[in-house]
């Protein structure tokens, strides 16, 4: 039954694909694998294919960063993705604009299993004034205004945090976010 399931799905479309796609050809070759016995080469293509794909979303996820405006230099980080792994995983992305009016970290924290229970808190006005915080709302999304940092829960799945310069300097890069649209990325 697996045998005709992997072979049905090698001639229906996974085979021979117009463009190379480093992803579909990892699924083949783990599919061939399989086929020859070989559990341990499949596996690895297996893991290889998970990687690629999370390499996607994550690059999905950083496209919500938003472009630095005259005057200012954004530079994307992709070390932070590797952390993830450590803190139960999840997709990230994060950039770091330097300007005439400071330098501050924008990063994207998606379906991680603490950014869930960051949610309860960040979701609760009473709680956020309790820890002596204030409600700025951005694009109809609730963030955490403290000192220096600006801190939300989207779609209850992406955290989104600005942090190392004043607040009014970072709403503005925060109002050029579609977080309706990063509610659903990925999907």
């Amino acid at each position: 039954m697996h045998r005709l399931l992997c072979a049905t799905l090698l001639a229906t479309g996974l085979s021979a694909p117009a463009m190379a796609d480093p992803f579909v050809d990892a699924l083949e070759t783990a599919i061939e694998a399989y086929l020859d016995g070989d559990l341990q080469y499949a596996e690895d293509e297996l893991v290889e294919a998970q990687r690629l794909l999370a390499g996607m979303k994550a690059d999905g996820l950083a496209a919500f960063l938003p472009e630095a405006p005259d005057g200012w230099i954004r530079e994307i980080s992709t070390e932070s993705a590797q952390m993830l792994g450590f803190l139960g995983g999840g997709t990230s992305a994060n950039a770091t604009y330097q300007g005439p009016d400071g330098q501050f970290e924008l990063s994207f924290i998606a379906d991680n299993p603490m950014v869930a229970q960051l949610g309860m808190l960040l979701g609760n006005a009473t709680m956020i004034s309790q820890m002596g915080g204030q409600v700025e709302r951005i694009n109809r999304v609730r963030f955490l205004r403290e000192d220096r940092s600006l801190r939300a829960i989207v779609g209850n799945r992406v955290l989104v945090q600005a942090e190392g310069a004043d607040p009014d300097v970072m709403i503005p890069f925060l109002e050029e976010i579609d977080f309706r649209a990063m509610e659903t990325f990925g999907g």
